[in-house]
């Protein structure tokens, strides 16, 4: 140490540099390096953020003090820029976040902040405390939004006493320890076992804690260790904590309740696992419920809920193995050939269902486990079984696990149990004969010639990839497809699937009766349907028909009625900022009614509620411009407006769209012999108020629309320029990736008002 040119305050200086060293490879938050160019200068980056935001209140207790036979200062960078001093002092400026004040001393300056005293080590602010198992960040019990201190200097250094009381003060539960005592080992792995977080301080004589010990030891009249504060007050050692637990007095005194659990969750898909995962990070006592009732044709499966199981996961892989036969198909073009005979590699291939369904059930049961693992090592409690509330804190469980408790009671509750398929009520023989989304994706046997009935992005997903692996597939359509998406890009999409995949679509047709001709693997159904303009009844065979006409939420027997919980008429829950009308209990996903109902949406909210309910977040969840993707032969990916929402809230010359048809770069390649690749199919779309100047820097964004190959990945971004208000001059102004589809947003110029051929016409330029 006598080779920096100035000296650390009090005892600390090789602890810190020691700790820094040590934890480097952990993310801390204060980070010492020795530049000895021009001159010997000690560089210290203190950051100010912890968890989610910046503190509020952050002022740094001072680890060091200039030299008195030193002639160099000290170079403390804090994003300020702030200039070393050739004094035997040195200034610095401090710009504090979120409090907006800069504070400026000359001289041995100690800044005191929370932030730095409540972590494990001294002044080094690591995110890997003992009891957290990732690398979150934690928030510290002292970020408050409601109390705000001034910055605040000070020319002398803390006392032990007063260190020991700014660690208890500003942290809730605290372990003053020695490293080689059992006790406080025990203390230690009983708070881990609960996944309660507490701030460990170090006594030990050889990391300079012997006057904190000290210190202690006036405080609480106590030489011995552990010590253990809870909420600023003494509780003893060990073996007073274990006797509290004991007679049920620790934990409420911790977790602020008499219940058993912090947080239960019922339901274990996206929304609920993140919701749960979360909760625990930020050291809450969490239970995780999660139960499959089988299909009407006993499809189950295991913990993730729709998306992993029966929905997102395995449609986007059937998709992608349609896909990969289209490619396969024009492989001849690219120089692709059988080695036999030169010829199409179609020739000499085929499509094995079974090999595909296996395939996909093994990474789906894949990510069952890691759900698992993944729980185990958060320390939430997951429980296979079916939860039912008895009032608003207690859930009655059922299931065949053994050792299940008959109930649990937690303080809040989240419920996540998402959607099922619907069973039309009015159709004979549905239920015996058909299947639906639940069942398609581990279908044991190639369904074979397929009826879709109905007309929702599940129906022309399962429709366009049952197709594209060879079999003879019919949509029976009750009025239009894709409701509520945007009307011009729907039809593009049918039109696509009826003209160049040929699928047939029964139109304005409704089914009557299903009635099983054969039994066997796929077998054979007679469909009775009627067209509904003529009343005329048509009857048909098929192989296996599948409905997707719609979702139902699963509100109903998991005792929402006895807990007080109000649903609208059609099942789903009425909630404000995912907390319903009884005040404890929270939704989240699918069963959130006008909210969408999408795989990510339920995942950011389930975050975000848990960060509001235990980390002191006030982020709310915008539901507005999410992007999404339907995965049809052509797929389509849309964000804002569609033309007819715009019209109908701009009207309609209050509102510009700019529109092309295209043509992919690899699509263009010898077009006339592939079939599956027509020209100019594809489309953009871009809505924008409109500027009665016509300048587009007045324009401001409003829609994304686009059909054409790889729509998730073009339109995951369109949602940034909406959230940001960004004008069509803004996207004008970027310079797009060529030759890609994507770029045609940063070049459109073709409106629907001017009537121009929106056809691209060339390549380049």
């Amino acid at each position: 140490m006598n080779h920096f040119p100035f000296k650390f305050d009090r005892y600390r200086s090789l602890n810190i540099v020691r700790k820094v060293r040590n934890y480097s490879d952990r993310r801390p938050q204060v980070q010492l390096y020795w530049n000895r160019q021009p001159t010997p200068v000690l560089s210290i980056n203190l950051r100010t953020s912890i968890g989610q935001k910046p503190i509020t209140t952050c002022n740094f207790a001072s680890f060091f003090s200039t030299s008195t036979s030193s002639s160099k200062g000290l170079n403390l960078d804090n994003n300020n820029n702030s200039k070393r001093s050739r004094s035997s002092t040195f200034a610095t400026t401090s710009r504090i976040s979120g409090s907006g004040t800069t504070a400026t001393t000359t001289g041995v300056t100690r800044f005191i902040c929370p932030a730095l005293f409540c972590e494990r080590h001294y002044y080094i602010s690591s995110s890997n405390h003992r009891n957290v198992k990732n690398d979150r960040p934690e928030q510290c019990h002292h970020q408050s939004s409601e109390t705000t201190m001034p910055p605040t200097t000070h020319n002398t250094p803390l006392s032990p006493s007063e260190e020991v009381d700014l660690i208890v003060n500003n942290n809730h539960v605290v372990i003053f320890s020695m490293s080689e005592c059992r006790f406080c080992t025990k203390a230690k792995a009983f708070l881990d076992e609960h996944n309660i977080k507490y701030r460990e301080v170090d006594l030990d004589p050889e990391t300079n804690g012997l006057k904190l010990y000290e210190a202690l030891q006036k405080k609480v009249g106590r030489t011995s260790v552990p010590q253990i504060f809870v909420a600023g007050q003494s509780i003893g050692g060990c073996d007073d904590m274990l006797a509290m637990d004991k007679a049920g007095e620790l934990m409420p005194k911790i977790r602020g309740h008499n219940f058993e659990y912090d947080l239960i969750v019922i339901g274990g898909g996206s929304g609920g696992l993140a919701a749960s995962k979360e909760a625990a990070a930020l050291g809450k006592k969490v239970a995780l419920l999660d139960f499959v009732s089988p299909s009407p044709h006993g499809t189950t499966w295991g913990l993730g809920g729709t998306c992993v199981n029966v929905g997102c996961i395995p449609k986007k892989l059937m998709h992608h193995a349609s896909l990969i036969g289209q490619e396969l198909e024009d492989a001849h073009h690219f120089g692709w050939v059988a080695k036999t005979d030169n010829g199409p590699l179609m020739n000499h291939i085929r499509h094995d269902w079974n090999m595909m369904v296996d395939s996909v059930q093994r990474n789906i049961k894949s990510s069952n486990f890691g759900y698992r693992t993944l729980l185990r090592a958060e320390n939430v409690n997951y429980l296979n079984a079916h939860g039912e509330l008895i009032d608003p804190h207690t859930v009655k469980l059922t299931g065949k696990a053994k050792n299940l408790p008959p109930q649990l009671t937690a303080n809040h509750i989240i419920v996540a149990t998402g959607e099922r398929p619907r069973y039309p009520a009015d159709v004979e023989g549905a239920k015996d004969n058909a299947i639906t989304s639940d069942d398609i994706f581990s279908l044991p046997y190639n369904p074979g010639k397929t009826l879709v009935i109905g007309a929702s992005y599940v129906a022309l997903e399962c429709a366009g990839f049952l197709r594209g692996l060879g079999n003879d597939v019919s949509v029976m359509v009750r009025s239009i497809v894709l409701r509520g998406f945007d009307r011009q890009c729907s039809e593009l999409i049918r039109t696509f699937m009826q003209e160049t995949e040929k699928v047939r679509f029964i139109d304005t047709s409704i089914p009557k009766k299903i009635v099983r001709l054969e039994d066997g693997q796929p077998g054979r159904v007679c469909v009775t349907y009627e067209n509904l303009q003529t009343k005329e009844q048509h009857n048909e065979e098929f192989n296996t028909v599948l409905f997707a006409i719609g979702r139902d939420p699963c509100t109903y027997g998991i005792g929402l009625d006895a807990a007080g919980v109000v649903l609208d008429k059609s099942g789903y829950i009425q909630a404000n900022n995912e907390q319903t009308n009884v005040e404890n209990i929270y939704a989240i996903g699918d069963i959130l009614a006008g909210k969408p109902q999408l795989t990510p949406v339920a995942i950011e909210a389930g975050i975000l509620l848990a960060r509001r309910l235990y980390a002191g977040s006030q982020t709310q969840c915008d539901y507005m411009n999410v992007p999404t993707t339907v995965f049809t032969p052509i797929e389509y990916g849309c964000c804002g407006y569609t033309e007819e929402d715009a019209i109908q809230h701009f009207g309609a010359d209050g509102i510009e769209v700019y529109h092309q048809f295209f043509t992919p770069t690899e699509w263009r390649m010898n077009y006339y012999d592939r079939p599956r690749c027509p020209m100019n199919v594809c489309y953009v779309k871009v809505i924008t108020t409109r500027s009665e100047n016509n300048d587009p820097k007045e324009e401001r964004l409003l829609g994304f629309h686009y059909v054409g190959p790889n729509a998730g990945e073009v339109t995951q971004f369109v949602a940034a320029p909406l959230k940001l208000k960004a004008t069509k001059a803004d996207l004008d102004s970027i310079i797009g990736i060529h030759p890609t589809c994507a770029e045609l947003f940063t070049t459109l110029t073709i409106t629907k008002r001017s009537g121009k051929e929106p056809t691209q016409k060339g390549c380049c330029g």
